[in-house]
């Protein structure tokens, strides 16, 4: 038994060790075939991301050493691939991130549009999840994920402790009138020092009033063979009634979905998003399909609805139906409860005090970046990059690599131009800094060590090997061969192709790594389109998205594991709740690619760009 349970303990280190000699053989008897070295490869760096026996970051060095041993690649070109323009985009908006989350310009976000939405169970779901897809848009899943869920957590249990005070606060309001008439009907037949007793005993019946209504609730709803003490007993330590605990999970699972429907709407959204441009870009650099100004026209849409359905479905079942109960505006129909939350949340709000020169200079970059991000080159109309000669030098890692430059230059204090009149106070300036006082006046809204806090060098890292990946099986030729073992195919219609590879796509990221399943599955459904003669869009940009739908279990994404670890849910709700989630998903991707992405992207012709590039 204890070699067993140590061999279990080191199943990783076997799996680094026999995959590699499991899969010797495919170089060795094809010695001569780029593409079965390439093979190799890639199949040994996709069984190490998929196990995740080795890190993913270090999985993704696999070619760097590998393609270069079996003279694939040479070393310099695999180098070059490790580090892309989507790199630069990306260490942009971390820059950015890092000033918002340093300056608690989210927060402020966050608790403003839940202010706005009330303390209804069903507003109070869709306010977190509107402000979580909006946070979600600019920062990483798993950052506003974290960030969000113990504000939630916060309000969760303001809703517990009220629904407490008021059902305390009844129960004494109840007994206290009812000892007042004892006693005042009794009052004829009783001595004078009685009085005192009866005073007494008043206060016994308020300080106890919540124990007895607690007892009769109790002792009404004991079932056949049930002992006293055994009834609520699911919801006596954490929760104070089924509703409650409905209302815990309804809140925390949405908040999870709402973050992966805010990572699709951008480029920068998750790292899925970004492995797709940079490889589609590489392989077919005549195409200028896809910038940040088309991705949001295409997925705005899609989180449009997939937002508006997830709530529906997570209020119907959670919540019920009763959405003229759970939803209204009205303050008439507001409870104790509601109220309390309300004031609870604009306690932290005010905590934040008033709007800071730093978060003011944040919010100033963050949409100067996103309208430059937009006008680059909208398509109906000439972008600011017309203003130069030059075309095709100015991306929009240009942008973002710019403004994030300048937050390392421009201060966090507020200038006081003393010179040219009475200068801001210095609790002003203290108040703006929401910091301790940097001895330094002149210290820059983030330094480099806020970019490396926030800097997820392993999706760099990632995201390179899948670039390298894409390049040797061009060149090898092994992109070609899995077209040809495609061909059958060729009899179904092109939106038949597209719903087998995101249902395929949706249930391997259950159990894979976002990112790794993306990196898997692009060069194959790319050599797949041009075989079939389909716009490699048409089955990209569907795959891509359908890549985010890991929501059924905890081990699905970063997200989803913050979530389940409050406690709040089982596995069996996040399947329950993530199967109608994918369905929504998977549907709404579908009749966009369908529709406006047509149009949108030209999806009607097999593109000239394919043959070009990608088809050589």
């Amino acid at each position: 038994m204890g070699m067993l349970r140590n061999l279990w303990r080191a199943r990783k280190l076997l799996l680094v060790i026999l995959i590699p000699l499991l899969m010797l053989p495919l170089p060795v008897l094809y010695p001569d075939s780029p593409e079965a070295q390439c093979a190799y490869v890639l199949i040994v760096t996709a069984v190490y991301w998929v196990s995740e026996a080795v890190p993913l970051g270090a999985a993704a060095m696999v070619p760097a050493f590998l393609f270069p041993l079996f003279g694939v690649l040479k070393a310099s070109e695999v180098a070059s691939e490790y580090f892309k323009d989507t790199t630069l985009l990306l260490i942009g908006v971390i820059c950015l991130a890092a000033s918002i989350e340093k300056w608690n310009l989210h927060k402020r976000i966050a608790l403003r549009m839940v202010m706005l939405a009330g303390a209804k169970p069903g507003m109070l779901v869709l306010g977190f999840m509107c402000c979580t897809v909006f946070l979600s848009m600019w920062l990483s899943n798993t950052s506003t994920t974290a960030m969000v869920m113990p504000i939630a957590e916060a309000v969760l249990q303001q809703l517990i402790s009220t629904s407490l005070e008021a059902d305390m606060d009844l129960a004494v309001i109840i007994d206290t009138d009812s000892a007042e008439d004892t006693y005042t009907n009794s009052a004829s037949h009783k001595y004078g020092g009685e009085n005192e007793k009866r005073q007494l005993e008043l206060i016994y019946l308020k300080e106890n009033g919540m124990k007895k209504n607690r007892s009769d609730k109790e002792m009404l709803t004991l079932s056949d063979g049930q002992e006293p003490g055994q009834a609520g007993m699911e919801y006596s330590s954490k929760y104070k009634t089924k509703r409650d605990h409905m209302i815990c999970k309804c809140l925390s699972l949405s908040i999870t979905y709402a973050a992966t429907i805010g990572g699709l709407m951008t480029i920068t959204g998750t790292s899925t998003n970004l492995i797709f441009a940079e490889q589609f870009n590489s392989r077919y650099p005549e195409s200028r399909s896809i910038n940040f100004g088309t991705w949001f026209v295409f997925s705005f849409p899609i989180a449009l609805i997939m937002l508006v359905l997830t709530w529906v479905w997570m209020h119907w079942l959670f919540l019920g139906c009763n959405f003229k109960e759970t939803c209204s505006l009205s303050k008439k129909r507001k409870t104790k409860r509601e109220e309390m939350s309300e004031r609870r949340i604009l306690e932290e709000y005010e905590k934040l005090g008033p709007f800071s020169y730093p978060e003011m200079v944040t919010g100033i970059f963050f949409v100067l970046m996103t309208l430059l991000w937009f006008t680059r080159e909208p398509g109906f109309v000439p972008g600011w990059t017309s203003l130069f000669e030059r075309k095709g030098y100015r991306t929009d890692a240009t942008v973002s690599i710019f403004l994030g430059f300048l937050l390392f230059l421009i201060p966090a204090r507020r200038p006081s131009f003393s010179c040219f009149g009475k200068g801001i106070p210095d609790e002003e300036s203290a108040r703006d800094q929401k910091k301790p006082k940097d001895s330094n006046p002149l210290a820059p809204l983030i330094n480099w060590k806020d970019f490396q806090k926030h800097m997820p060098w392993e999706i760099v890292i990632l995201v390179g090997g899948g670039y390298a990946l894409a390049a040797g099986c061009k060149v090898s030729g092994l992109s070609d061969w899995i077209g040809r073992q495609m061909e059958p195919m060729s009899n179904l219609p092109p939106w038949a192709v597209t719903l087998i590879a995101c249902l395929l796509v949706s249930v391997v990221t259950e159990f894979a790594s976002n990112p790794a399943t993306i990196t898997v599955f692009l060069p194959i459904l790319s050599t797949l389109s041009e075989t079939l003669q389909i716009n490699p869009l048409y089955t990209l940009i569907p795959a891509t998205m359908c890549v985010s739908f890991a929501v059924m279990l905890p081990v699905g994404n970063p997200p989803n594991a913050i979530v389940f670890s409050y406690g709040h849910c089982q596995i069996q709700d996040m399947v329950k709740a993530g199967f109608g989630v994918n369905v929504i998903g998977v549907a709404a991707v579908m009749l966009a690619i369908t529709t406006w992405g047509f149009p949108l992207f030209q999806l009607q012709h097999f593109p000239a760009w394919v043959n070009a590039t990608g088809g050589q």
